[in-house]
């Protein structure tokens, strides 16, 4: 029994610890924006690394996500008599669930995975304690450019991914099941509501782009340093990442649909 409560003490306090370091890790990063004339470069190239190499699984992701929700969704509304409401279910759910969820977890298992190994990296290797004794800041070299990266990436590639899941849709119901173009896409324009479908969607990309780039660049940050270490720090990020986006999305959802 007294073993037991140890166990829970040590892993209150464990969390706690982790917490701590994430609040540290986040204040030493806001307080040192990129400059401009010495870390956009590196700003920009994260952009590069974390959301245009990462374009070709939420392009293809986007497409056929599209065409299954239209395949589904016209099974399921032609037996009521409501098949031409087509596109507005496609647009309504892309715009504000599937949109943001799906390309939040995505961007975890792929650029925040890579993020967290590269950092691990460079910390079991020294490169880390090479910078500080060179009197580079890792904080503000690697860090911050890596999570200013993935919090600009992140809501374009979900505007991407919007993009391409209606027009993956779009493919199903006109091409292929030969809905009117006009009526299908009348009816989508007429249901949607650009403050609260497409705004929404999007302030919830930017939410869960900068809590899934910290996720990463804090597991990475304090790995072990050994092969071991910078596995679980992956496997940590993309789990971790993936229940904080879908426990955020329940929560901004709440306050979004109670007009919080």
């Amino acid at each position: 029994m007294i073993n037991r409560i140890a166990d829970i003490g040590r892993g209150g306090l464990n969390l706690i610890e982790a917490y701590g370091k994430a609040g540290i890790l986040l204040y030493r990063i806001l307080f040192r924006w990129p400059r401009i004339t010495k870390n956009f470069y590196y700003v920009v190239q994260q952009i590069f690394a974390e959301g245009v190499l990462s374009l070709s699984i939420i392009v293809v992701s986007g497409l056929f996500i599209g065409m299954v929700l239209a395949l589904q969704g016209h099974h399921t509304l032609v037996k009521f008599g409501a098949s031409m409401e087509l596109g507005p279910l496609v647009a309504l759910s892309v715009l504000r669930e599937l949109g943001p969820v799906v390309t939040a977890i995505l961007f975890a298992g792929r650029a925040g995975s890579a993020l967290a190994a590269e950092i691990g990296l460079m910390k079991a290797t020294d490169q880390l304690s090479s910078m500080e004794m060179m009197a580079v800041d890792p904080i503000a070299r690697i860090v911050s450019p890596r999570l200013w990266g993935g919090f600009i990436s992140l809501p374009l590639l979900t505007l991407i991914f919007n993009v391409t899941a209606i027009y993956g849709a779009w493919m199903i119901g006109v091409q292929w099941l030969g809905f009117d173009s006009g009526a299908f896409w009348s009816n989508m324009q007429s249901s949607v509501d650009f403050h609260v479908d497409v705004v929404n969607g999007i302030w919830k990309s930017v939410v869960f782009g900068f809590v899934v780039t910290l996720i990463a660049v804090y597991q990475g940050y304090f790995a072990e340093p050994t092969s071991a270490g910078i596995a679980r720090a992956t496997t940590r990020t993309v789990v971790y990442g993936s229940l904080a986006v879908l426990a955020l999305d329940f929560v901004l959802t709440a306050m979004m649909i109670g007009g919080w």
